[in-house]
């Protein structure tokens, strides 16, 4: 029997539909590529947001309109527990099955479709834990999240914070890593606070040394979703002695004046804020520092937005996110007093975005002449690749286009000619990138060193067939706010 699934929204709902996959071709099913030559169709919604949540309406209209006599759509994740009302009146959705509930997937089609295969009586191994694209691959390490952030609806979706047993997240590391994983993304919605909700202070940076004592050969660790008020010192020394760990940290700040910090229940001590900022670049001197930021939030002055610009021209991030309020019902936030109007958000939005893209040219031409490992992703028929450097995450960062020889799935060295905005452009040289004493991958035993060869800078279509150069351009950034 044949399944066709979508998935929209983040990198852990990319895990989830993965497990749903595991745990369907363990039934027996096949995954096609076509919504037309399958029997179930699946879409696992994201609800984080309005524009997610229009976006997950309008994939399951539009497969329901095109539905032919026989198949069944089946509406999964985040947006089928909280929001399922708003699927119930579409024609066409057969079932609902909320994000906590994935692995039913089989059993459920079971009912539904007539001849359907038995579900199976247990989870494939590490189903659930991983989502392969590529040579890269998501590694989550908790569901759910237990912040008291006034505008999120994540704990009433998710639950609260639940970390995955060590030993299941370092045995699929291995099984990654044998699949010819290249480079492992760890996620969750608060990454740091791993360990922390079965009593753990300082669970992340055991984890990270963990899973590199398990996988001393993987090339690239990338962390993501970590909090500023659980960025220990202990995880800052970690990332500089380990030379996998890329120089990479994505931390949401959100804001950066105190009034507006408190308003939305986050930490409201903006000058620890920037003496974290300050011992990562002193401690990881080629460290990107990605962020997001929310603007018109409901009492945001303009002497409130003036100092979030202040605070992101001085600081200098070399990634940024930035969203316009979005009112969610059912949140603390969506009872605060003097919203902003859509259009001052919107203009707030622009301007703040302009200021970063100054800042990321500048970044940009500083890398011209530096030469960086390249993660290759796409290749063109006219010797034009496109791959990501250590400094950027799929889907969300820029890209390193280089001309050269090079194979999906390679490291290979590039020598970066011209910067744009958020890409780089370069070649490829045929030398592999020889580290000094002190740098590049560790002894067989993970051992911590003390220096590392940093990367380029640019993001990649993410797909792991032949792409023509026309093909390779930039997709938007969808940095996620969560």
């Amino acid at each position: 029997m044949n399944v066709y699934l979508v998935t929209l929204g983040c990198p852990k709902n990319e895990v989830d539909s993965a497990g749903m996959v595991a745990m369907l071709r363990r039934a027996g099913y096949v995954l096609m590529e076509e919504a037309e030559e399958a029997q179930a169709l699946i879409v696992n919604t994201c609800g984080f947001i309005a524009p997610a949540r229009e976006e997950s309406l309008r994939v399951v209209g539009e497969l329901a309109r095109r539905k032919r006599p026989g198949q069944v759509l089946v509406v999964a994740g985040c947006m089928a527990g909280r929001y399922g009302a708003a699927f119930r009146s579409v024609p066409g959705v057969d079932a609902l099955l909320p994000t906590e509930r994935w692995a039913e997937i089989a059993a459920l089609l079971g009912r539904l479709v007539s001849g359907a295969p038995p579900a199976p009586e247990t989870l494939p191994p590490g189903a659930g834990l991983s989502a392969i694209s590529g040579a890269s691959a998501y590694l989550k390490i908790a569901e759910g999240c237990s912040a008291h952030c006034t505008f999120c609806t994540i704990p009433q979706i998710k639950g609260p914070y639940r970390s995955f047993p060590r030993t299941e997240l370092l045995a699929e590391a291995r099984t990654l890593r044998e699949q010819g994983v290249k480079e492992i993304i760890l996620v969750a919605q608060n990454t740091t606070f791993y360990g922390r909700d079965r009593g753990e202070s300082d669970g992340l940076p055991d984890l990270v040394e963990a899973i590199l004592q398990a996988v001393p050969d993987l090339p690239w660790l990338r962390l993501m979703y970590t909090f500023p008020g659980h960025i220990s010192p202990r995880l800052i020394e970690v990332m500089a002695a380990y030379p996998q760990v890329c120089p990479y940290l994505d931390i949401p700040l959100q804001h950066a004046h105190p009034s507006v910090l408190r308003r939305m229940g986050r930490p409201d001590n903006v000058e620890e804020v920037r003496a974290l900022l300050h011992s990562l670049r002193e401690r990881i001197p080629e460290i990107v520092l990605r962020t997001t930021f929310i603007v018109g939030y409901p009492g945001e002055t303009e002497e409130e937005f003036r100092a979030l610009r202040s605070f992101v021209e001085e600081e200098a991030f070399e990634r940024v996110g930035v969203f316009p309020y979005y009112r969610e019902e059912g949140t603390p936030a969506a009872r605060l007093p003097n919203p902003v109007p859509p259009e001052v958000a919107e203009r707030r939005r622009d301007l703040l975005l302009r200021l970063q893209q100054r800042i990321a040219r500048r970044w940009g031409r500083r890398q011209v002449e530096k030469r960086v490992e390249v993660l290759v992703e796409g290749v063109g028929d006219g010797g034009l690749m496109v791959g990501r450097s250590r400094w950027d995450a799929p889907q969300v960062d820029g890209l390193v286009l280089a001309r050269g020889q090079a194979r999906i799935g390679e490291i290979v060295p590039v020598r970066i000619m011209a910067a744009s905005t958020y890409d780089l452009w370069g070649e490829v040289e045929t030398t592999p990138i020889r580290y000094s004493e002190g740098e590049g991958m560790p002894t067989a035993d993970a051992q911590p060193r003390s220096g590392r060869e940093c990367s380029g800078t640019s993001r990649p279509s993410r797909s792991t067939s032949k792409t023509s150069p026309r093909q390779m351009t930039r997709r938007p950034s969808r940095a996620a706010a969560q």
